[in-house]
């Protein structure tokens, strides 16, 4: 496999349904082992302890709900990159993405050259999309 660099996304309780909608997104397969799968009882068992999604593009996207008394700091603690030369997949990931969140820079032609946007989706997650050389 080599090496590969993807995110972790960590939430406190949306952690199942971040990795249904990334899936419908981005394609791929996913898992998940939850925190009673691995003998937690009580009201965080169902929570997810490890969620992943593999996409035959090579994207590898990885979730968690907290565990029981840690917190997330929701905003700006993470940001996710697509980038590439795909402008049909990347277009479709972006209004996929950017639909029911924030658009912080719409996905236009930038100074550098390439299509760019960047997005907080409806989870409070940072995404920046590049369409290389243009895009449009």
């Amino acid at each position: 496999m080599g090496i590969r660099l993807n995110p972790y996304l960590n939430f406190e309780g949306e952690a199942a349904d971040a990795i249904a909608f990334y899936a419908d997104v981005l394609g791929g397969t996913t898992s998940v082992m939850t925190f009673g799968q691995m003998g937690m009882e009580g009201p965080d068992a169902q929570k997810v302890m490890h969620g992943q999604i593999e996409t035959d593009s090579g994207i590898t996207l990885m979730v968690s709900d907290m565990p029981p008394g840690m917190s997330r700091q929701h905003g700006n603690d993470m940001t996710v990159s697509l980038s590439g030369d795909d402008e049909a997949t990347l277009r479709g990931w972006w209004e996929k993405l950017s639909a029911g969140g924030k658009v912080e820079t719409p996905l236009e032609k930038q100074m550098w050259g390439d299509t760019f946007g960047a997005c907080t989706d409806r989870f409070g997650v940072s995404w920046l999309v590049n369409i290389a050389g243009g895009g449009g």
